[in-house]
This record gives structure tokens, sequence and C-alpha cells, in this order.
């Protein structure tokens, strides 16, 4: 017989977020009724909504309602959820070198499974700018997509439509796992930490700047048992057991955290943390923030936008504490490009830093230098129904040819005496490589 209490729905007013991610624009939060809910940028159909539609505030995913998932994950421009109770992984979003996993290089708007990865147990996935990991029970690791620096651990720079296991740590189960733009870093059940790809920053750790094609083991901490990896654009993050953070990689903007902006090619202890015991730690494009065992939030790095949440827009290369929220535990970070999300032991969703696009979810477009309280998410005060009717089910794809523009070439015209010339459509791919970064 079914055990009524595995069953039954959580009463409204303990309905809390219990997975949070963060694209470069977007924002996405598993709720524990079983909801999967999106907002931000939506141009790629990272959102999962059906359309290329911006949300200002979170929408309920309604191809992912009630379907079993138990974690969700942003890459740049498109998103994953894993549906544990179903052995299914979702992607959807921009599908450029195959990052969604799914044989082509199709944007998905609307979300779907990962036949490949159908069936296996998956218990983690990480998503860079253009390339995924997925990790099963087992430890197993697959990757997909883009490889151009070998970020995909194969042996070669080949890209991959779909998932393929790296044999390079096969023995070793993986147990956390990270991308960057073009890196990757995971821990292992040994304790080592291996990374590869793009390594020119000195990103990997190995003391060297070059790329790696397949996993190097990051000699430098051997015996630290790290636990917990993260990556930033081109700068990587290890915890270890206790609680020590090690940085290393890009440091223009200080997001190393050592006081000074020096690249740094073998892991080096955040020393000003060193009276902290840290628990979790997230990376963003060029920031990084950490909660320490008291569920204090520490940030550094790049501050344009005010994505360290420190009330400025000052760059900062040593850790400052994020003063309002001194009085919160927070148990969940999550980082985009710009901007920032933590969640607390209360269930209180916060988010901070660039907010162009909707995805701080606080129904508006505005930049905040420091944490506001996403309110339609906080416990207590969600509203399932209402986010399901904010969102519009649907379930057609939207070509390109719908979604960018169609330009007259008037200058070829005027050349051909006045006649029709075809119009020219704007690449899809070509018209994203041209986006300008804000």
């Amino acid at each position: 017989m079914t055990d009524p209490a595995s069953t039954t729905e959580p009463a409204p007013e303990d309905i809390e977020v219990v997975s949070v991610g963060c694209g470069s624009s977007h924002s996405v939060a598993l709720l524990s009724c079983d909801a999967v809910v999106s907002w931000g940028r939506g141009e790629d159909g990272q959102l999962g909504h059906g359309d290329a539609d911006e949300r200002l505030s979170a929408e309920a995913v309604h191809a992912l309602q009630n379907a079993g998932a138990t974690a969700v994950v942003c890459g740049a421009e498109y998103s994953v959820a894993i549906c544990g109770k179903n052995n299914e992984v979702y992607s959807w979003g921009w599908g450029d070198f195959g990052r969604l996993g799914h044989g082509d290089c199709n944007d998905i708007f609307i979300p779907q499974p990962i036949a490949a990865l159908s069936g296996l147990s998956v218990v983690r996935v990480a998503c860079g700018d253009t390339h995924t990991l997925a990790v099963t029970d087992t430890g197993d690791l697959y990757s997909f997509g883009r490889n151009q620096n070998g970020q995909l651990g194969l042996g070669n720079t080949q890209d991959s439509l779909g998932p393929q296991l790296v044999q390079a740590l096969k023995g070793d189960p993986a147990t956390s796992i990270a991308c960057g733009a073009e890196h990757t870093l995971v821990a292992t059940a040994s304790g080592e930490v291996y990374s590869w790809g793009w390594g020119r920053y000195g990103n990997l750790g190995d003391g060297e700047r070059q790329d790696r094609w397949l996993p190097t083991r990051v000699t430098a901490l051997s015996g630290h048992n790290i636990v917990t990896v993260c990556c930033g654009w081109r700068h990587s993050v290890a915890l270890d057991n206790g609680g020590a953070i090690y940085t290393f990689g890009w440091s223009k903007y200080g997001q190393l955290g050592h006081g000074n902006f020096s690249d740094e090619a073998l892991p080096k202890r955040v020393e000003s943390l060193r009276d902290r015991q840290i628990r979790i730690v997230a990376g963003g494009w060029r920031h990084t923030v950490a909660a320490d065992h008291n569920g204090q939030l520490h940030s550094w790095g790049w501050n344009k936008f005010g994505q360290l949440g420190i009330q400025s827009t000052v760059d900062a290369a040593t850790p400052v504490m994020v003063a309002d929220l001194a009085s919160e535990d927070v148990v969940q970070l999550a980082c985009g490009w710009r901007h920032t999300i933590a969640v607390t032991r209360a269930g209180q969703v916060y988010s901070w830093g660039r907010g162009v696009n909707g995805q701080l979810g606080h129904g508006d477009m505005r930049d905040l230098s420091a944490p506001k309280r996403v309110e339609n998410l906080c416990k207590g005060s969600i509203n399932p129904a209402k986010l399901t009717q904010t969102g519009q089910a649907a379930s057609a794809y939207i070509p390109p040819s719908d979604r960018y523009a169609i330009v007259p070439d008037r200058h070829r015209n005027a050349l051909n005496g006045g006649m029709a010339v075809p119009d020219i459509l704007v690449q899809q791919a070509e018209a994203k490589r041209q986006r300008t970064a804000v």
C-alpha cells in the first residue's frame, strides 16, 4: 500500500523553495509542492513557458507540474530539472552546441526529457555557458555540449550532442560537480579534485596555464578532503570538509578573495575566512558568495550591478559580510552572471544585483545593491494557484523565423534598380553572438 503521508501535499503555509538556479539573466526555482517556476529573460526559451517573453516575477512551468522534480539548475541561457522520482532529466532553452543533450542543436521552449538519460538515477547536474554535466547515483559522470577546449573531459575537442560517459573518472565516483564558461571541476568520493577544459587563467589549479582535454588531478588539493566545488566564469572554488575555502584562476575583479587582483594558478586558501567554517558556496560570472556555519553570507568580486549585496557597486577583493542578511541563516545560494539569490532556513527568498530582464523576480527591472525579499516565493506567502494561473500552458515550439527579425536588404534593392530582393533572415546563432552584455 502507498503511505498516505508520502502523497500528501504540503499545507499552503508550509510550501517553500527547495532548489534554486540562476542563469545569465534568468532564474528558476523548485517549490516543495512539486512545482517549478521561472522568471527573467526568456528569449531563448530558457523559462520553459513556450514563448520568448520575459517574466518580471515567478510563473509556473506547466510542463513540469507534478513531474517529480527534485532539483533545478541553470546554464547561461538554458535550464535543467532533475526529476529524480521518475528517473528523468528535462532540459530547455538555447540548444546550440548540443548543451541540452537532445542529439541536436535546436532551441527548446518547452521542457523535454533527455532520452539518453531516461531511466538513469541522475542525482546532480551542473551547467556552464555551453556544456553540461550529469552524475548518477553510482557516481558515473556524463558530459555533453560544447567542447572546443576539452571541457567535456573526453580526450578530444569535438562537441557532443548527447551525454557521453567520462571514462577517465570511472571507478572514482563524482560527488560534487561544477562548470565554468569552458572548464570543469569535479570532486570525487576519494576526496580528490579533478579539472579540465580551458585553463589559461590558471583556473584548472594544476599550476599550468594550458587547456586539458582529460580530467587532471589537482594535486595541490590532495589530502584536503574536498567536498564541494564550484566555478565562476573563469575562476574556481573548492571547499573542504572542515569549512576551509580555496580559490584559483582569474581574479581581475577580486573574485578569488585574496585582497588583490592577481590570478592564481594553484589553489590558495581565502585567509580572511579562516575563522569562518564555510558550508556552502556559489560562483557567478565574476563574483563569489559563501555562507558560513552560522548561515552568515559573505561576498566578493565584481559588483557593478550590486550583485554582492553590500549596498554599494564597488568591487571587493576580499570577502565582505552581507549586512542585510546578518540575522538570517542562509542555506541555499545561486549566482547568475550579474545577480544573486539566497534562501534562508526559515524559507525566505532574497535576490539582488542586475534586474534589467526581471531576473530578480520583484515585478520590475531595477538593479538592487542590497538583498530584497522575493515576496511571492517566501514561505507563508506562496500561492501555487496564482503562480499557475499567471503562467500559460503551451505545447508548441517557436521556430527561429518567428523569433528573429526578417530584415529587407534595402541597399541591395536600390542597387537592383528598385527590384525586389528576397528578405535576409537574421540567423539565430549569429544574432545571439552579437548580443551586447548588459
